[in-house]
C-alpha cells in the first residue's frame, strides 16, 4: 500500500477539495498531474476512445494497457484504475486481477463500483494490502437506465448504510455519482473517508469529471458535466487549416522539410 499518499489524501477532508479526473495516457496525466489529487484510468474509456455503447465490454488487460501508459506521466498525482465489470466477481477473481493491474500498472489504488453484496471484496482486498476506492449511487455497471438517487426516504437510508459500509469494509475514500444533494451533503459528513462527486454537488470533499467531457471531446454534456472549453470545434478548424494549406500547397514550406 502507498499509505503516505492515501493518509494525505484522506487529510483533505474538509480542509481542501479534492480534485480528481481521467486520463487514458501519458500525454494526458502529464498535463493533469500538475493540478490533480487523483487521477483515474476510468472504465469511461470505453465509451470515449472505443466507441462502445457502455462500459461493460471493456476488460482488465485493456485498462492495464492504459494503465501503463497514464503511469508515465504521473509524479505526483494518486493513480487509481477502475476495475471493469466482471473483473471482481468473487474474491479470488477480484484478487487475482487486482494484484495483476497493481503489479503491471504500479498504480497506488483500484476502484470498484457497489452492486450490493461486494463489501467483503472489498474488506478482503483491503486485508490483502490493496487500497479500494468505493462508488455508490448511480453505477454505470450494474445500472442500464439513468437516474438521479437519494430521492425517496428509502433510497437515501440504503445509500447511508451502503456508504458506512464501504467504509467500514477498508475503502479509503468513495464516488458519489448523481447524488441527491442534500443527501451528499449527508454523507459527506457522516463518513470519516473522502467522498468524491459527481454529479452530487459541491458538498462533496472532492469532483470528479471526465476529462473528455470537460475538454468537450466527447459529445456527452449532461447536467453535471460543465464543458471549460470545445476542442472539438478547435481541432476541427486546426484539421480544415492543414487541408487547405497541403492543397494549396503551403504545407510544408521549406523549414519543414529535411
Amino acid at each position: 500500500m502507498n499509505n503516505i499518499k492515501i493518509k494525505k489524501l484522506q487529510n483533505k477532508k474538509s480542509k481542501s477539495k479534492l480534485i480528481c479526473l481521467t486520463a487514458y495516457s501519458k500525454s494526458v496525466s502529464q498535463i493533469l498531474d500538475k493540478f490533480c489529487d487523483v487521477i483515474l484510468v476510468g472504465d469511461s474509456l470505453a465509451n470515449t476512445l472505443y466507441g462502445m455503447r457502455n462500459t461493460h465490454n471493456i476488460d482488465v488487460n485493456t485498462m492495464i494497457k492504459h494503465g501503463i501508459s497514464v503511469r508515465q506521466g504521473i509524479k505526483k498525482s494518486l493513480l487509481v484504475i477502475d476495475m471493469p465489470k466482471g473483473s471482481y466477481r468473487t474474491l479470488s477473481i477480484a484478487k487475482k486481477n487486482a494484484k495483476l493491474i497493481l503489479k503491471k500498472t504500479k498504480c497506488d489504488a483500484v476502484k470498484i463500483e457497489h452492486n450490493k453484496n461486494n463489501y467483503n471484496i472489498i474488506k478482503g482486498l483491503v486485508s490483502s494490502n490493496i487500497n479500494v476506492m468505493g462508488h455508490i449511487g448511480f453505477t454505470p455497471q450494474f445500472k442500464k437506465k439513468f437516474k438521479v438517487e437519494g430521492k425517496t426516504l428509502n433510497q437515501q437510508s440504503r445509500l447511508i448504510k451502503q456508504a458506512q459500509d464501504i467504509e467500514k469494509a477498508g475503502a479509503f475514500s468513495i464516488v458519489l455519482e448523481c447524488i441527491d444533494t442534500s443527501l451528499s451533503n449527508k454523507i459527506t459528513k457522516i463518513l470519516k473517508i473522502p467522498t468524491i462527486g459527481i454529479g452530487s454537488s459541491n458538498n462533496c470533499d472532492g469532483q470528479i469529471l471526465v476529462t473528455d467531457d470537460l475538454l468537450g471531446l466527447s459529445g456527452f454534456y449532461p447536467k453535471f458535466v460543465k464543458r471549460y472549453v470545445n476542442l472539438n470545434k478547435i481541432i476541427k478548424k486546426a484539421v480544415s487549416n492543414f487541408k487547405k494549406e497541403v492543397l494549396l500547397k503551403k504545407f510544408p514550406k521549406i523549414k519543414n522539410t529535411y
